[in-house]
């Protein structure tokens, strides 16, 4: 037994550089543009499902991708100054599509007839949908409620969890089912097929792209062409997306796609975008630039749904980020001052009008393994990048015509690592226990299962498995039990809080845990969690 003993070990050990080290300057700018190209993905993708079905044009969706873009590094950059202060992108979140479709088909904004006015009411309806929202978060991270509210976690409480932030993504990887946002959305379903594009929807582009990553970041890791740099382990993504973007080029400029279907030339040709000749040279996003916010009730309380959930998901995805990073887990305290600061980024996401809310990039957290870069300051270089091309239009729309199989194929890889940090919570407990056993195997099944029956359920005359009157109700609850995450962390807490709590605190893991709950019960948590410019003085850990 003494040769298969692995002791749990509290911070893993084959990283190259933790939260607080730094790489050489020329490698951190390198790894910076490698998060700005991986984060534009869902940047990209979000806008491209929503605007046409807004009414906008492409010219709208390249001004909308743009501001997303720009206030991405704004809140990235406040979150990692001020906020958790872990390396992770906060980005666009899909967790908004149901709400925000459930304001596209509002019937006063449908009998716009002009489709230019008709984008304009409707994102100024989701600007003052956000702004209303995002007080969720801000309430409950100023107010330390979030923090006293995660006293409930623990290691085998939040293994499963952070575990279905990553497996709950599974249908932007490989499948090419669209079926779920297409009855989101089923008067625009064309559009759907259109722009959202999985790796199986372009085998010849996403197979590829899936072999040669794991090719380069696994199999040729200790290959140091460069002097003691390791360049295929650091730059996978910026070495593949490289090659399999010339490869797809090719395959259009060669006519591959010429007599194939519209969905299949939508989503692996390199020239159907629009993106590159409709944005604007120079475009400095602003405050209010679509007009004034329109504020309805309705639209508010379904927005709420998508704000906890994002939550949620944010939650799971910096106790991830905190592992990769070779940190101690968020404390309390912590914990609500991200999750405040994340509100202020969907405040931001209203006032700008973004067309969508934010949350933390998953697949930016799974980065951080994949190149054993942990850093900090590669997050704050990677803000700027979002900034700047985010004013520089035509640069930045280069960059976001990078086909969406390309991406697909690094979210099967990133996705399913940041599901294997969050189980490996687990060597913190005792898996001989069968309550231990029981809670994480229904929370992962629950997790999964739950969601698809409610994606499935969706359909033109019902939009969802809870199909009141009241729209927004329909949305409220169809956007909280979509989401894996928020259905693990119910099951999870609820069964690890109240099945033999007392004499399970071991099982459970939390003499490890417990002192994570606090600022100070740690003494590294000072180092990694300490505000910049000597502001703990002014805002001290309570």
């Amino acid at each position: 037994m003494a040769d298969i003993s692995h002791p749990p070990m509290e911070q893993l050990q084959d990283l190259e550089y933790c939260i607080d080290s730094n790489p050489p300057w020329a490698e951190a700018v390198l790894l910076a543009f490698q998060n700005y190209i991986l984060m534009l993905g869902t940047t990209v993708m979000i806008p491209s499902l929503l605007v046409p079905a807004m009414g906008g044009s492409d010219r709208d969706k390249a001004l909308v991708i743009q501001t997303l873009l720009f206030v991405s590094g704004i809140n990235t950059l406040l979150q990692a100054l001020f906020g958790t202060r872990l390396p992770a992108i906060v980005g666009g979140s899909f967790a908004y599509v149901v709400p925000i479709a459930y304001i596209i088909n509002d019937s006063k904004l449908q009998r716009i007839t002009d489709h230019h006015e008709r984008f304009i009411q409707t994102m100024r309806a989701i600007q003052g949908a956000l702004i209303v929202a995002s007080s969720i978060q801000i309430i409950l991270g100023y107010s330390q409620v979030w923090g006293l509210f995660s006293r409930f976690f623990s290691p085998l409480g939040m293994a499963p969890v952070v575990g279905l932030v990553g497996l709950g993504l599974f249908q932007r990887g490989f499948p090419a089912s669209l079926e779920h946002f297409t009855l989101i959305l089923h008067d625009v379903a064309h559009l759907l097929l259109n722009y959202i594009s999985q790796l199986g929807n372009c085998v010849e582009i996403g197979i590829p792209m899936l072999i040669l990553v794991i090719g380069f970041s696994q199999y040729l890791k200790h290959v140091k062409p460069l002097r003691e740099l390791p360049i295929f382990e650091r730059f996978p993504v910026l070495i593949c997306v490289t090659i399999v973007w010339i490869y797809s080029i090719i395959l259009t400029a060669s006519g591959a796609y010429r007599e194939k279907p519209h969905a299949t030339q939508m989503s692996c040709r390199t020239d159907r975008a629009n993106l590159i000749s409709t944005a604007p040279w120079f475009k400095f996003p602003y405050p209010l630039q679509w007009g004034p916010p329109t504020f309805s009730a309705g639209h508010s309380f379904a927005m709420m749904s998508a704000v906890l959930v994002s939550m949620v998901e944010s939650t799971g995805a910096y106790t991830a980020a905190s592992r990769l990073a070779i940190a101690t887990p968020p404390p309390a305290y912590v914990l609500s001052r991200g999750i405040g600061w994340q509100g202020i980024g969907i405040l931001l996401d209203g006032l700008f009008g973004t067309g969508t809310g934010s949350t933390v990039s998953v697949e930016n957290v799974g980065l951080l393994g994949l190149t054993r870069v942990g850093s900090r300051r590669v997050v704050q270089i990677s803000a700027g990048f979002m900034i700047f091309f985010a004013t520089l239009g035509k640069f930045g729309a280069v960059f976001a015509s990078i086909p969406f199989p390309i991406y697909a194929a690094l979210y099967c890889i990133l996705f399913g690592l940041v599901a294997s940090v969050g189980l490996s919570f687990l060597q913190f407990t005792n898996m001989n226990c069968m309550r231990n056993l029981m809670i994480t195997g229904l929370t992962l099944f629950l997790g999964l299962s739950v969601p698809q029956f409610f994606n499935e359920y969706w359909n033109p005359t019902h939009r969802g498995l809870v199909h009141t009157n009241a729209g927004w109700f329909n949305a409220f609850l169809n956007t909280l039990f979509s989401s894996p995450a928020t259905i693990g962390l119910i099951v999870a807490i609820f069964m690890d809080n109240t099945l033999d709590v007392v004499k399970s605190k071991k099982d459970r893991g939390m003499p490890w845990w417990v002192k994570f709950r606090t600022f100070r019960g740690d003494n590294r948590n000072e180092e990694f969690y300490t505000l910049p410019f000597n502001l703990n003085r002014f805002f001290p850990p309570t």
